[in-house]
């Protein structure tokens, strides 16, 4: 069976990267370390990870007509990506600094450029597309009016939402925009943040998610790091454990989370089932340095699946 259509919006990067042993603290230099440069964005990251994986996806950011923004239009022809409602700024294409130390842990800095032009009409010109596709797959590296214009856009034409609220902006959400979310997967953090609960233990996770739903939220997926990931949806709770792996880089760990899961529900699984094909994805891109050269490709996840 062909998977469902899964049309990711959101931002687009240039990452420059510098692996260190240590992150900085303010005012400090630290020295040694190796670069590379690449391409990302979290929602370059989780509609290329969705493709890798298997989905039938189109993506939709918005870039400058600088270099950046063309060899990241290359980029993601190259992975396959329908790209064809892709949007032009004035302004400077995004670009992310990151750091990464010996624990794999990292820091970012974003210029979000582009990213930060894309607009409401923008939502609204692309209302065909939205309506077009089976699942909208949501995050917040672009502005907050334009994500909740998607989601109404998609909600009113019955497509299945999904919304991660990353990065963790320390605010509340619009109340209205949860009313159009099929499924919000948070992280501790975020989901903390958002609902004013510690999650730092399952049981507060719970509470956490169930207040999200009481909010309109129809499921809620907690990602837990090495406890594994929360699955809350209509009267059931699920906790699937997390995969033992030797980590690295954690960069875009999330982010090829949230694409893997959205191809499986495309294909047709349940929440719980996708999280375990999600899991299994995210854990062989902890084992990898960088962004997109750590999202796995279906065959090696279905290896270990």
């Amino acid at each position: 069976m062909k998977p469902k259509r899964i049309l990711v919006i959101g931002s687009s990067n240039t990452d420059m990267t510098v692996k260190a042993h240590k992150l900085p603290s303010p005012g400090e230099t630290v020295l040694g370390g190796s670069f590379s440069m690449g391409y990302g964005g979290k929602g370059a990251n989780q509609a290329i990870a969705a493709k890798r994986l298997g989905g039938d996806v189109s993506f939709v950011c918005k870039v400058g007509r600088d270099s950046f923004g063309e060899m990241s239009l290359a980029k993601y022809r190259s992975e396959g990506l329908d790209i064809s409602g892709i949007l032009y700024s004035g302004r400077p294409s995004g670009v992310a600094l990151i750091t990464v130390d010996a624990s794999a842990e990292n820091s970012i800095v974003v210029a979000s450029g582009a990213n930060a032009d894309v607009t409401v009409q923008d939502m609204r010109d692309l209302a065909p597309v939205i309506a077009a596709s089976s699942i909208l797959l949501l995050q917040l590296e672009i502005p907050l009016d334009a994500v909740v214009e998607a989601a109404r856009i998609a909600y009113g034409a019955g497509v299945y939402v999904v919304l991660n609220p990353a990065p963790a902006c320390g605010k509340s959400l619009p109340e209205e925009l949860y009313r159009y979310v099929s499924l919000i997967i948070p992280n501790e953090t975020e989901i903390s943040l958002l609902t004013g609960i510690c999650a730092d233990s399952v049981d507060s996770a719970h509470t956490a998610a169930l207040r999200l739903r009481s909010r309109g939220a129809r499921s809620v997926i907690v990602t837990l790091g090495s406890k594994g990931s929360l699955v809350c949806g209509d009267g059931s709770v699920e906790l699937v454990p997390a995969r033992k792996v030797d980590a690295v880089d954690t960069t875009a760990a999330g982010d090829t989370f949230c694409g893997a899961l959205c191809v499986a529900l495309s294909e047709g699984r349940g929440i719980a089932e996708s999280v375990r094909f999600a899991t299994a994805a995210s854990s062989l891109s902890v084992t990898r340095i960088g962004a997109l050269d750590s999202i796995p490709f279906r065959a090696e996840v279905n290896a270990i699946a």
